[in-house]
């Protein structure tokens, strides 16, 4: 089996490579890579140089162009570099490819997500997810990986065993694959029945991208004790918790946060977990408001939602951290009433664009919780009379 490094106290200094493709805008790219830089960061990497080619497509074998890497090549020799970072899923061969140039550790996006993910894996059912989803991965890359490590045997006569070797790690990858998805089933079964012991509750779920502070308003609305940091996937697993407003109960569920090229083996794994969200009957969207890129970040919240056929729920998009937004675009110069004008103005693009169904607030600093309570307590006293019009819900 290839087996990942023994991780130390150390702070792994890392280079970030990426690919500037068709259609994409140099702007966008420097957004990709600073969420790049924030995903080592999260699993514990400094970020000391950052390369960015533009590209039609990725080479395919080498990623970048020879020029490129021997320029990477050249950065390395002599600094103290433990490792490169590519921000799109490399194949085996690539893996390869790019290693035998630079003389050190290469991992992509996808690899470096799944690290994340182990890392944070606190209950069984998560770290069987993560396992599996790490297993899924490496499979196809095994070929690859084999071919590098023949060439380092060297000689007539090692091609052989090599295969023989690599035939022997699909088939333990293969099974442990498999006696995972059976443990995976074992839990679903669990869990699905956990779920159905909820009763008549009408179920809401908090969803969006990593890091918008979906725990924070967990915690707010719930008024319990979710951990919540400014980290990537502070959240693995499901947390659900009971909630009455005003005499009217429902059950409030934190999931994990969705990312820009999340590997679809993760989607696959976490199946279970995701099913939370395949069963609201609500979905509150929390977006930051204040990031550069939030409305790409909306974009890839509703791609996820539409793979896990759960885009045509009612939604409520809860736009958060307003007050960085201010901060963040706001001058100390600028005149109330111009800010005022660009506050309207932006709420009511989202009005139009989420036919009223949105809500402007900071969970940081509490503005504007009475108003989200509110229009939460209504979606889902209109759901009970819709669903059990003769019937009176008690808690």
């Amino acid at each position: 089996m290839i087996e990942k490094q023994q991780k130390t106290n150390k702070q792994e200094r890392v280079i970030l490579v990426g690919v500037i493709q068709k259609e994409q805008t140099i702007e966008q790219v420097n957004e990709y890579m600073d969420e790049l830089a924030f995903l080592a960061e999260t699993a514990g990497a400094l970020t000391v140089k950052r390369f960015t080619q533009k590209l039609q497509h990725p080479d395919s074998k080498t990623f970048v162009g020879k020029g490129k890497l021997e320029e990477i090549k050249n950065y390395i020799e002599g600094r103290n570099i433990d490792m490169v970072i590519f921000d799109d899923e490399l194949t085996g061969s690539q893996l390869v490819n790019i290693e035998k140039v630079l003389g050190i550790p290469i991992i992509d996006r996808s690899d470096l997500i799944l690290d994340i993910f182990a890392s944070r894996a606190r209950t069984a059912q998560a770290k069987v997810q993560v396992e599996l989803a790490q297993y899924q991965y490496i499979l196809p890359r095994l070929k690859g990986m084999w071919k590098h490590l023949e060439r380092q045997g060297g000689g007539i006569g090692t091609r052989g065993p090599g295969e023989t070797e690599i035939e022997t790690d699909r088939r333990i990858v293969k099974d442990k694959i498999s006696l995972l998805r059976k443990k995976l089933g074992e839990i679903d079964k669990q869990s699905f029945t956990q779920r159905k012991e909820r009763g008549e509750l009408i179920r809401v779920s908090l969803v969006g991208y990593t890091n918008v502070g979906k725990s924070t308003i967990m915690n707010l609305l719930s008024k319990s004790d979710v951990f919540a940091e400014n980290k990537l996937f502070a959240t693995l697993d499901t947390t659900t918790r009971k909630v009455v407003f005003e005499a009217t109960p429902f059950l409030l569920s934190d999931t994990v946060g969705f990312i820009r090229k999340l590997p679809h083996h993760l989607i696959e794994s976490f199946k279970s977990t995701l099913d939370e969200v395949r069963e609201a009957d609500i979905l509150l969207h929390v977006v930051d408001i204040a990031h550069p890129q939030y409305e790409d970040q909306i974009g890839t919240v509703n791609k996820t939602l539409q793979d896990l056929k759960a885009f045509d729920k009612p939604v409520l998009t809860i736009f958060n951290k307003m007050d960085l937004y201010e901060k963040r675009y706001f001058d100390e110069w600028l005149h109330s009433e111009v800010k005022q004008d660009i506050l309207l103005e932006l709420k009511e693009k989202w009005v139009n664009n989420t036919d009223n169904n949105c809500v402007f607030i900071s969970a940081l600093e509490r503005k504007n919780i009475d108003e989200l309570r509110a229009v939460i307590l209504n979606k889902v006293r209109d759901i009970y009379q819709i669903r059990y019009p003769y019937k009176t819900i008690h808690y």
